[in-house]
C-alpha cells in the first residue's frame, strides 16, 4: 500500500489533486484510516494515476477519463483507443503536446495487449459457450429492469461498445445486472437469476433489439431469455419471440464506474422535484453546449431546492476536494433533461438523491428498504464562468 504523499511523488499528481480525483470518483483509494482519514492506495493504482496525470496534461474530461481507467482496468483495448481518437479530433490547440503524451499512453496500452492475450479465455465462459443459457423472469420484473436502464444507452456511432443494454450473468451471486451508459450517465438494475455455479456471461444487446423486447413484455407471465454460442440472444414470451445478435464489442468496467464514495442522501418527491426542475430557472451548458443546467442545492433544513445564476456557485477543477454539499452555499450543475429522465425511468413517487459534491456524480436511487441494486449516476457539468 501506497501512501497519498508517495502516489502524489510517483504519478506527478498533487496531493489535493488526488483528494478530487477521490471526490469525483475517478481514482478512488484503496483503503482509508477510519480514524485519520489518510488514504491508501494499492500497487495496481500506481500506474493508472500516471495514467490520469497523463490524460489531464490533455485536458480529457473527466467523464472520459472514468471510461479510459474502466477500460483500462479490464484490459478493453478498443474502448481505451477509441477514446482517445475521439479526444484528439476535439483538440485544437497544443495538438503537438497532446499527440505526445497520448502516444505515450498507446505505448503503454500495447505493452498489455501482449500479457493479455496470452492468458487464453476465460474457462468459465468456455464451459458455457456449447450450452444455451436459458433464463426465466417474471415478464413485469425483466420490463421494469429495462425501463431502468434504457434511457442510459448511447447514440455515439464513434463508441459503439455503448450502444446497447449490457447483460452481465453471474453464476456465483446468482444474479443478472442490466447496464447502460453514454459517458455523461449510467444505470444498473439487477435480477435474480437461477443458473448454475460457475456460470458467467456477459453480452452487449443493441438498443434496437432492446426495443423489441421490451415490446413484448406488456403482461404478466413468463419471459424465458436465450443466450445462444453464437452470441445471439432470444426473449420468449407468450408465444411471441424477439431475438437477434449481440454487439460484437466489449464493455467498459462498469463495476469501477459505480464505486463512488458515498455522499449525502437526501429523500425527494418525485413529482415536486420535476416541477422545480421544469419551472425552475436554468442557464445554457458551457462552450455553447445545446443543453439547459439545473443549479441543485440543499436549503438550510436540508431539503432539494432548484437554483438561479445569482445565487451559484461554480465547480473548480482545480485539484481541491472542500466542496461540502451539506453546505447550502455548495451547487451541483446537471443536464436538466437527463435527471428528468432518470426520474421517469425509476418510475416511484419517490428517490433518493446522493450529492457526492460539484464533481462527483450525482446518484439517483430507490429509497431505503427498496432494491439499492437498482440505480443511476448522472455526471455533473463543470461550470467555468
Amino acid at each position: 500500500m501506497y501512501g497519498i504523499g508517495e502516489m502524489a511523488r510517483d504519478s506527478g499528481l498533487t496531493i489535493s489533486a488526488l483528494r478530487f480525483y477521490d471526490g469525483a470518483g475517478v481514482l478512488v483509494p484503496a483503503w482509508v484510516d477510519p480514524d485519520t482519514g489518510y488514504r491508501w492506495y494499492g500497487p495496481g493504482q500506481r500506474q493508472e494515476a500516471r495514467l490520469l496525470a497523463r490524460l489531464r496534461r490533455v485536458n480529457m474530461p473527466l467523464a472520459d477519463i472514468r471510461l479510459v481507467l474502466a477500460g483500462w482496468s479490464s484490459q478493453d483495448t478498443a474502448l481505451v483507443s477509441t477514446l482517445l481518437d475521439a479526444h484528439l479530433l476535439r483538440l485544437e490547440d497544443g495538438l503537438d503536446d497532446a499527440r505526445r503524451e497520448l502516444s505515450t499512453v498507446r505505448e503503454l496500452l500495447a505493452l498489455r495487449e501482449h500479457p493479455m492475450n496470452a492468458t487464453g479465455t476465460d474457462t468459465t465462459d468456455t464451459a458455457q459457450g456449447s450450452t444455451p443459457l436459458r433464463l426465466t423472469f417474471a415478464a413485469p420484473d425483466l420490463a421494469a429492469a429495462l425501463d431502468t436502464v434504457r434511457f442510459a444507452v448511447s447514440g455515439d456511432p464513434d463508441l459503439p461498445m455503448l450502444g446497447g443494454v449490457h447483460i452481465d450473468i453471474d453464476g456465483a451471486e446468482q444474479a443478472l445486472r442490466l447496464v447502460a451508459t453514454d459517458r455523461y450517465r449510467l444505470a444498473v438494475a439487477q435480477l435474480q437469476a437461477e443458473t448454475a455455479p460457475g456460470t458467467a456471461q456477459q453480452v452487449i444487446v443493441p438498443a434496437a433489439l432492446v426495443d423489441a423486447m421490451r415490446a413484448l413484455l406488456t403482461a404478466e407471465g413468463e419471459a424465458v431469455l436465450t443466450l445462444d454460442s453464437d452470441g445471439s440472444i432470444t426473449l420468449d414470451v407468450a408465444g411471441s419471440r424477439a431475438a437477434g445478435a449481440c454487439l460484437d464489442h466489449d464493455f467498459p468496467d462498469y463495476r469501477r464506474l459505480t464505486r463512488l464514495p458515498a455522499g449525502r442522501r437526501v429523500a425527494v418527491d418525485v413529482v415536486a422535484l420535476r416541477e422545480l426542475l421544469t419551472t425552475g430557472p436554468t442557464r445554457r451548458g458551457p462552450d455553447s453546449a445545446d443543453v439547459d443546467i439545473s443549479l441543485l442545492a440543499l436549503t438550510p433544513d436540508g431539503a432539494l431546492t432548484v437554483v438561479g445564476d445569482a445565487d451559484s456557485c461554480h465547480a473548480d477543477d482545480t485539484g481541491s476536494d472542500s466542496a461540502d454539499p451539506t453546505n447550502p452555499g455548495d451547487r451541483i450543475a446537471v443536464n436538466r433533461e437527463f435527471l428528468l429522465d432518470a426520474l421517469a425511468a425509476s418510475a416511484r413517487d419517490r428517490l433518493v438523491l446522493e450529492l457526492g459534491g460539484p464533481v462527483a456524480p450525482l446518484a439517483v436511487r430507490l429509497p431505503e428498504g427498496e432494491d439499492q441494486n437498482r440505480f443511476s449516476l448522472l455526471m455533473p457539468i463543470r461550470l467555468t464562468d
